[in-house]
């Protein structure tokens, strides 16, 4: 028995070794991609700071709303915004980066990038939407989100050549807004998980009547109450605990 138990072992450690050859290296998952700083969910830092994003836009109508909401708290925030849609409404594209808040791409179709991804294809929608974000800003942005947070070592990689760092979310602070859960439900996911560096998905375009600008006036004054600054993604990055231990070196 014993020998038989010792062979049926071997086997299967011979089984495991070649299955691993043929497929390749582990999957590389968030804490790989996170050390190696190509692609960021949140930032380390002990300043009590968040960064308020929001996706789809821009909508001539929600977009507007939302910055006068933003406006009155001084809060400055990151717009991943689609390319056809800065095409459509440039001027709500101006006015967001003339308030100080960053825009940023979240491809020209919103394309949900499937494996294996179509490298061409890939290139084609964050070219044409940056592209689009130049005519209204004059420079390239540099953050870019892949739409439903899908993402795999060809999307990192490319993005990252093209100087545009993948940028998710926070997985606490994931507010559903798109499926209109209720204003209490929206505000109450971002005060209760508030922590230092994060990062906060909301939407500024959504099917139906959008529950967003009510949440934020109810979040904006909770966390400033708290003492949070809400800042771009850019600024939280600089303010991550890595970039300032380098700093002072």
């Amino acid at each position: 028995m014993k020998t038989c138990s010792k062979i049926m072992l071997i086997a299967l450690a011979f089984f495991l070794c070649f299955t691993n050859s043929a497929l390749g290296s582990p999957s590389k998952n968030r804490d790989y991609y996170e050390k190696r700083g190509d692609m960021i969910w949140e930032v380390h830092t002990n300043q009590k700071v968040i960064a308020l994003t929001f996706d789809d836009g821009p909508d001539p109508s929600e977009t507007d709303q939302i910055l006068k909401v933003l406006n009155q708290y001084h809060a400055k925030c990151t717009f991943f915004a689609i390319g056809k849609r800065i095409a459509a409404y440039p001027e709500v594209a101006k006015r967001v980066i003339a308030e100080g808040h960053e825009l940023a791409n979240h491809t020209y179709n919103h394309v949900y990038f499937k494996k294996p991804i179509n490298e061409a294809q890939f290139e084609q929608e964050l070219r044409l939407t940056e592209e689009e974000i130049i005519k209204v800003s004059g420079k390239h942005s540099s953050l870019f989100r892949p739409p439903g947070g899908m993402y795999d070592e060809t999307l990192v990689d490319l993005s990252n050549n093209m100087g545009l760092k993948p940028i998710l979310w926070s997985w606490h602070q994931d507010t559903r807004d798109w499926n209109r859960p209720g204003v209490y439900s929206i505000s109450n996911k971002v005060i209760r998980n508030a922590r230092n560096g994060d990062i906060v998905l909301f939407h500024d375009h959504v099917h139906g009547q959008s529950q967003t600008r009510e949440a934020l006036k109810i979040i904006l004054p909770e966390l400033e109450k708290k003492g949070f600054r809400f800042v771009t993604v850019s600024e939280l990055i600089k303010l991550s605990s890595t970039q300032q231990a380098g700093k002072q070196q």
